[in-house]
């Protein structure tokens, strides 16, 4: 099919994201995700398990669906240690996350890649942050993709120590990738959690991008952030004597269902694997520097 066929494909497909009402949508499966009525969440880890191809044998708990008490808690289960290791290297940035590359790059002009013919500022990403968005300029993304197949706890790419949260409202498409390819500015226009640490490396931002049906964010440090949704932008700072400092590989949050970790590096000294493509595959833990 030729590429403006299914450019139009895409953007016809996704037509209806813009008239569903998302965050009610959002809530509804927030309350299913976390039912605690037998038959509905067997019935519905199930059909994720079948529909998606789930490798539950990396789970502490197993296929047994019955150990789970909820949807929520069998989407966001614990693997057994040996699942992930964490490459080593005082210099290595690990993926954060068990998903797939959706785009990787340096950051031109203050600007993103979101895929073909699609970009979107780093600023607007950062929910204004004029000091923070300058700090990135000439550096490096990379935006990891996690399917409902995939482990949604999210994990550290590098030590680092808290400095600021940013809680930033807005809409909740879908983040596969053919919403990326037919939604402008996906990403920076999707509600999501900004984190900002300082790493060995120096600054490194995990921006975690909400979606539809997805519908709650959290992080170790502070719980769930989502929901409810206030609408409002919220901003956390962590000083010295507040802040968290955690490892290389170890939970920093997680999701309820898929989405998107966009992570930012402050410049492009050392470059990503080059045998990493859009939509390569990354393990939690895997090297990508």
């Amino acid at each position: 099919m030729p590429t403006a066929l299914h450019q139009l494909l895409d953007k016809l497909l996704t037509l209806p994201q813009y008239l569903l009402p998302q965050h009610l949508l959002s809530r509804g499966m927030h309350a299913l995700a976390g039912c605690r009525i037998k038959w509905v969440k067997n019935t519905f880890i199930r059909f994720i398990v079948k529909a998606y191809g789930v490798d539950t044998s990396e789970a502490v708990l197993g296929d047994n669906v019955d150990k789970y008490a909820s949807f929520n808690d069998f989407f966001t289960r614990e693997l057994h240690e040996k699942v992930h290791t964490i490459a080593a290297g005082e210099h290595t940035v690990v993926s954060p996350v068990d998903g797939a590359i959706s785009q990787l790059g340096l950051i031109s002009e203050g600007r993103i890649v979101q895929a073909k013919g699609q970009d979107y500022s780093v600023l607007e990403l950062l929910g204004g942050d004029t000091a923070l968005a300058a700090q990135f300029s000439q550096g490096q993304f990379a935006t990891i993709y996690l399917s409902p197949k995939d482990y949604h706890r999210i994990h550290m790419p590098l030590t680092g120590a808290l400095k600021q949260m940013r809680h930033v409202p807005g809409d909740l498409f879908s983040v596969s990738p053919r919403t990326a390819r037919a939604v402008p500015r996906l990403f920076s226009r999707n509600e999501r959690v900004i984190t900002v640490f300082d790493t060995e490396m120096g600054p490194m931002v995990m921006v975690l991008v909400g979606a539809i049906f997805v519908g709650s964010m959290e992080t170790v440090w502070a719980g769930k952030i989502t929901p409810p949704y206030s609408g409002e932008l919220q901003h956390w700072e962590y000083q010295a004597d507040a802040s968290v400092t955690i490892e290389k590989g170890t939970e920093m949050g997680r999701f309820n269902m898929g989405s998107t970790v966009v992570l930012l590096l402050p410049n492009a000294n050392q470059p990503w694997d080059e045998t990493l493509t859009a939509e390569s595959a990354v393990r939690l833990g895997q090297a990508l520097i």
